[in-house]
């Protein structure tokens, strides 16, 4: 992916003394890196659980928020995966990226490019079909209604087989109008990005993008692994690549995108304090990062509160704050005309603010 020309910023005698809150509020945002199934919020799913007549194994809103505490992914992941399960109805579906679309357009968040995990509600009966019907339907509203524009990923399971990866393959083939691309996602360590060689060189033949989760958890050869044997354009997580001076100067050359996720990180102990976190480090080393809320019911956050604590815990500038949101934008799957033309309502925001 070519990147776009810098566009340098310039100090302005109009510009207002506002707080990096209300700045970041304010910006224009893409988020590149959102799993939809982890968008769901308790109350939603106590609704739909009513709805569909299933039970959850919390007694109330409280009592499911307090087990939102991780030591690692996987102990998120048997939640997220319980979590989804109340799932049955294209409505339900609906319901939770409506949701979501409602929530980031608040926070002033213009184009997304989310995740779908397929095979969490296939797995347990539910049709292809039905799940993306209802996501697509909520996203077209969105778009219509609130101006957000979209793509859509659907990604594999690392922790399910090859196999499976194909059959779902084959599921989506008649919606390749409304997929982008394929991803992978789910438990990193001990099934690395090659294992999934032979179905993303099938999705490529199909003309599908492809990225995938590497190096959150895993090591930094998984990323070696993704942009070599998964032929990916954007590198999901990759925190883990600065244990690698070459790989950080193959992602700076080619301009690969990162998609970091600051709260999820924190929250699975990926870093130990936000003010650990590599982002700076990686802006340091002109790597394409961006920044993303990955599983916000879950995570404490969607995409202005993780802009803002990794602001506060690193001390970024505005201007600092500016290059992530064009970066987002850079990132994302728009055309190079959409793009340049949100890059100037970047300017003009900051020239302002």
């Amino acid at each position: 992916m070519a990147a776009l020309p810098f566009i340098k910023f310039k100090e302005h005698s109009r510009m207002k003394d506002i707080s990096i809150e209300k700045f970041i509020a304010g910006i224009p945002k893409a988020e590149l890196h959102l799993h939809i199934e982890g968008t769901f919020e308790p109350e939603l799913m106590f609704t739909i659980a009513r709805r569909n007549n299933l039970k959850i194994n919390y007694s109330n809103v409280d009592a499911l928020k307090k087990a939102y505490r991780f030591n690692n992914l996987q102990e998120f992941l048997d939640i997220y995966y319980a979590g989804a399960s109340v799932l049955i109805h294209e409505q339900d579906f609906y319901d939770l990226t409506w949701a979501y679309i409602t929530k980031v357009n608040e926070q002033n968040v213009k184009h997304v490019e989310i995740f779908f995990d397929p095979q969490t509600h296939t797995n347990r009966g539910i049709s292809f079909d039905v799940v993306i019907n209802g996501i697509q339907r909520a996203l077209i509203d969105g778009q219509r209604k609130l101006g957000i524009s979209f793509r859509l990923i659907m990604c594999f399971l690392r922790h399910l087989d090859e196999s499976s990866a194909f059959k779902t393959l084959e599921q989506a083939l008649p919606y390749k109008k409304w997929i982008s691309g394929v991803g992978l996602d789910s438990s990193e360590v001990g099934n690395p990005p090659s294992k999934f060689q032979k179905v993303f060189e099938k999705a490529i033949e199909e003309g599908f993008l492809t990225v995938a989760h590497a190096g959150e958890e895993g090591p930094s050869s998984y990323i070696w692994e993704a942009i070599d044997l998964l032929k990916v354009i954007r590198v999901d997580h990759g925190n883990r690549c600065l244990d690698d001076d070459i790989l950080v100067k193959k992602l700076a050359n080619l301009q690969i995108p990162l998609t970091l996720c600051p709260l999820s990180n924190l929250e699975l102990k990926v870093v130990p304090d936000l003010k650990e976190h590599p982002l700076v480090k990686m802006m340091e080393r002109n790597l394409l990062v961006t920044i993303n809320s990955d599983d916000p019911a879950y995570f404490g956050g969607y995409m202005n509160e993780n802009y803002l604590a990794v602001a506060q815990a690193l001390h970024l500038s505005k201007k600092q704050i500016v290059q992530l949101a064009k970066n987002s934008f850079e990132a994302s799957w728009l055309s190079k005309p959409e793009k340049q033309k949100i890059m100037l309502q970047i300017e003009e925001y900051f020239q302002n603010n």
